[in-house]
C-alpha cells in the first residue's frame, strides 16, 4: 500500500453531559464537558490532526462538544451532522465510514459511547505502545480521543483493519 492509501479516523466522544432531566438527544454539556471539549481541540491541534471532514452526531452534546473543540483548530473541516450516529451500533458506524469518499484521507467522528469505544476496539487489530491498554482500562471517558490508521479505501473498512496510534483522555 502506498501512503496515498493510508487513512486516519479520529474518534472523539462527546463531553460530559447534563443529567437526564431533558430528552436524551437534547441533553447539553455539563460544566465539566464545556471545560474538556476545548482541551480535546487543543490536543488535536497539538497533535497535528487536521481532518478534512468531521462526522458529528446530531445530539446536542455532540454538536456542542464539536463547536468547542473545532474552535481550537487552525482550519475548520467540513462538518456533516449525521442523524444515524445517534445510538448507532458498531455495524452502523462502520457503514457510515464505508460511505466516506476516498478523496478524504483524514476523518473525524464525534459520537457517543458505547459506540465510539466499540468502534475503536472493533477496528484496531493492534496499538502503538500501551494505547490499547489505556483505552480499554479507562473505558473511553467523555471527551476522549482515539486515533486509528488503516490502509485501503473507506469502502474496505471492516473489523480488524486498523492500528490504534494514539489515545488521549482529558483527565488521564
Amino acid at each position: 500500500m502506498t501512503a496515498a492509501n493510508t487513512r486516519r479516523v479520529t474518534l472523539l466522544r462527546h463531553g460530559k453531559a447534563e443529567g437526564p432531566d431533558v430528552d436524551d438527544h437534547e441533553r447539553p454539556l455539563a460544566e465539566q464537558g464545556r471545560k474538556d471539549a476545548p482541551l480535546a481541540g487543543q490536543w488535536l491541534a497539538g497533535s497535528g490532526i487536521a481532518p478534512a471532514v468531521a462526522l458529528c452526531s446530531t445530539a446536542a452534546r455532540c454538536r456542542e462538544t464539536w463547536k468547542l473543540a473545532v474552535a481550537e483548530l487552525s482550519q475548520r473541516p467540513r462538518t456533516v451532522y449525521e442523524d444515524r450516529m445517534y445510538e448507532a451500533s458498531v455495524g452502523e458506524l462502520i457503514a457510515l465510514l464505508n460511505e466516506t469518499s476516498d478523496d478524504v484521507s483524514d476523518l473525524l467522528v464525534v459520537g457517543h459511547n458505547p459506540g465510539v469505544h466499540a468502534l475503536a476496539d472493533t477496528l484496531a487489530i493492534e496499538g502503538e505502545g500501551d494505547s490499547m491498554a489505556r483505552m480499554n482500562r479507562s473505558g473511553f471517558p467523555t471527551a476522549s480521543i482515539a486515533v486509528l490508521t488503516l490502509e485501503g479505501s473507506w469502502q474496505s473498512v471492516e473489523p480488524g483493519v486498523a492500528r490504534l496510534v494514539s489515545f488521549w483522555a482529558p483527565r488521564a
